[in-house]
Order: structure tokens, then C-alpha cells, then sequence
């Protein structure tokens, strides 16, 4: 089922759990989980259905909580559930499972009841009003299929996922990249976790896809702590040792 990427046991008392944000696989988080268990925390970088190394089919937000879920009921000790990115709006709808002991929004889409990604993306307080200022135009990347699917071009992949990443990383990770589809981003979770869950949120101050100020004010939403760094949208790559530092300080 494309669970990959198991970290070993060791002497912290949670799991990491590591959700990948739309177009991704488990593949990202490489990093992240060799880190933790150098640390001693035990890490699991899920795919959702049909990314990754999953060969099934695609799904929508819905069975990609579910998918979550799923792994989550194998789970012996508390969870520490993080979600990057479109994650973000999974680990809402999933994360109010019992074994999540804390969230960690990671440049991530912490929904509200009825929000969607999309619209939260040009709905939040001040969109309006503040223009590109040299941001790529991530929508004239998003090549749209007939049924429904969104691919990403290379070169805008590049700019606006990885523009703190070297080279050599970025071309690695743009051609990892799959299809997406779009009934993701435009469904609402069935559940808000954060509402009921402790949770950390991490804002990404150099990020080009989600502005760094809609991620402050769904910061503002968790019950928790919020840290920020001058990272683009994949800390994975470009602050690996910090989110490591984060997530084992978490799970210890």
C-alpha cells in the first residue's frame, strides 16, 4: 500500500507520521525519516493513493484520510501526525483519530469547516490586495486534464516548490512529481482536528505557493505553537535539520 519508509523503534515515546502535500509521494521525506532515526524516533512517510509507489489509482481528500487512518490503527504508541502542504488538509479530516497526540502543519492548509484549498487560497483577508511581487503565477503552471487531473510544468515546479533547493535536489524532486487530482482541492475535510488536537504550525516565510501571510493566520488557528523559518515550500529539503530537530523534540 506504499507505506514505506519506516524509521527504527527507538526511545522516544511517539511516532512521526509524515504526510506529503498534493503532487508528492512519500519519496520527499527521504531525509526526514533516515534524521529520526538517527535520533531514535520512529518515522512512517506515507503515500496517498496512487502516488508514489502506490500503483493504485488516485483518490480525493477523503480517501486520502482515509488512507491515513488506516495506517494510523496499526500504530502502538501515540502519534505525532505532520502534513505538508494540500497534507494539511488531510491531517484535518484524519487527524482527530485517537492515536494523534499532536499536529504539525507544515506550510500546510489547516481548513476550517466548508473551506477548501482553493478556496483558501483567494479567500483569506488581504488576497486581494497583495499582488505577486515577483511570486511565480503557480495557476499558469497547472496543466489541467479532461478528467480532472493536474500535472505541473517542470519549470514552474521548479521556481515555485523548490527555489531555496540546490540544482541537483531540484531536478531530483521535479521528476518525482505525479498528477494531482483536482476533486482535492476542492472538497472540505469532514472533520477539524486541530479544533481538539495540540498542534505545532510551521510558517514558511520564503514560500511561493502558499503565501507565508495565509499560513500565519491559519497558524493563528491552532492551539499551539508556531515556529517560522526563511524557507521555501519544502523545509524537507532545504531546512531538513531543523524540521528534524522539531519533529524528534516533538515525539521525545
Amino acid at each position: 500500500m506504499g507505506y514505506g519508509l519506516a524509521g527504527v523503534p527507538g526511545d522516544a515515546t511517539s511516532t512521526v507520521v509524515l504526510v506529503h502535500g498534493a503532487w508528492h509521494g512519500a519519496w520527499c521525506w527521504d531525509h526526514i525519516v533516515d534524521g529520526l532515526a538517527d535520533r531514535g524516533v520512529a518515522a512512517e512517510a506515507i503515500d496517498l493513493p496512487g502516488h508514489g509507489e502506490d500503483q493504485g489509482p488516485l483518490g480525493d481528500l477523503h480517501s486520502d484520510a482515509a488512507r491515513v487512518r488506516d495506517l494510523l490503527v496499526t500504530q502502538k504508541r501515540p502519534v505525532v501526525l505532520v502534513g505538508h502542504s494540500y497534507g494539511g488538509a488531510v491531517i484535518t479530516e484524519a487527524g482527530d483519530h485517537p492515536m494523534v497526540s499532536h499536529l504539525v502543519y507544515l506550510c500546510a492548509m489547516a481548513l476550517d469547516a466548508g473551506e477548501t484549498c482553493m478556496s483558501a487560497a483567494v479567500g483569506w483577508p488581504g488576497a486581494a490586495e497583495i499582488s505577486h511581487d515577483g511570486r511565480p503565477d503557480f495557476g499558469s503552471g497547472m496543466v489541467v486534464s479532461d478528467d480532472g487531473v493536474v500535472n505541473l510544468e517542470p519549470s514552474m515546479a521548479a521556481a515555485a516548490l523548490f527555489n531555496r533547493c540546490d540544482p541537483d535536489t531540484t531536478a531530483w524532486a521535479v521528476s518525482r512529481l505525479g498528477p494531482q487530482p483536482l476533486i482535492t482541492l476542492q472538497q472540505a475535510p469532514d472533520a477539524v482536528a486541530w479544533r481538539n488536537r495540540p498542534s505545532t504550525y510551521v510558517v514558511c516565510a520564503d514560500d511561493q505557493i502558499v503565501h507565508p501571510e495565509l499560513q500565519r493566520l491559519m497558524a493563528k488557528r491552532c492551539a499551539g505553537m508556531t515556529v517560522e523559518w526563511e524557507s521555501d515550500h519544502s523545509p524537507f529539503f532545504s531546512h531538513k535539520q531543523r524540521l528534524i530537530d522539531l519533529l524528534a523534540d516533538l515525539a521525545e
